[in-house]
């Protein structure tokens, strides 16, 4: 498995992320960000979690917004120079495990050596 370095501190941002299940329905505010020319989209959940979802989450049937994939926004915080393993990466940040077998989102910018 790849591995990464921190190369700039990162504090999780929320406590109770949004997260789905492939098929879940969630519901889409219609606020997006562009991060380092990725989409996000602004999302809540069947549990009212909301958060920044990819815009290639959001799958669309009967006029229900569905996840065409498990997501969780779970985020990892992490300091510098913490060794990571990457477990996948998409819109600008990269999904780690650190040592501790915490496993969140960083974003790219915040790694090296990937």
């Amino acid at each position: 498995m790849a591995k990464c370095r921190v190369i700039a501190d990162w504090q999780a941002s929320y406590e109770n992320p949004f997260a789905v299940k492939k098929g879940d329905e969630f519901w889409l505010s219609g606020k997006s960000e562009d991060w380092d020319g990725h989409i996000w989209l602004w999302a809540k959940d069947a549990r009212g979690r909301e958060g920044w979802v990819p815009d290639n989450l959001a799958g669309h049937h009967s006029e229900k917004t569905y996840a065409k994939f498990d997501f969780s926004a779970l985020e990892l915080t992490c300091i510098r120079n913490e060794e990571l393993q990457i477990m996948d990466e998409t819109h600008g940040w990269i999904l780690c495990r650190n040592n501790d077998g915490q496993q969140g989102w960083v974003p790219a910018g915040n790694v090296s050596n990937r």
